[in-house]
C-alpha cells in the first residue's frame, strides 16, 4: 500500500527518527493505549511486576495526546 503523507505527517516521522538516533538506552515505551515513556530497571531491564505486568512505578511521562495501542496486529 502506498500513502501520500502531507508535509506535517512527513516533519511527523522526521521528528521521529532523529529521536531514534538520540534515544538513551535507559528509557523505553509502552502503551496502554496512552503512550508512557518508561525507565529501565537497574539491570537495565523493561521493569516488570513478579505478575507479569509492567511496573507502572518506572513511568517517568505519559501522554495520551498521541494516539498509541498496545496490542498485536
Amino acid at each position: 500500500m502506498t500513502h501520500i503523507l502531507t508535509k506535517e505527517e512527513k516533519r511527523a516521522i522526521a521528528q521521529l527518527k532523529k529521536l531514534v538516533n538520540s534515544w538513551p538506552d535507559s528509557l523505553w515505551l509502552f502503551s496502554t493505549g496512552i503512550l508512557h515513556v518508561m525507565r529501565k530497571d537497574s539491570s537495565g531491564h523493561e521493569a516488570c511486576l513478579p505478575s507479569g505486568g509492567v511496573d507502572p512505578d518506572y513511568v517517568v511521562w505519559s501522554t495520551g495526546d498521541i494516539l498509541s495501542e498496545g496490542g498485536g496486529w
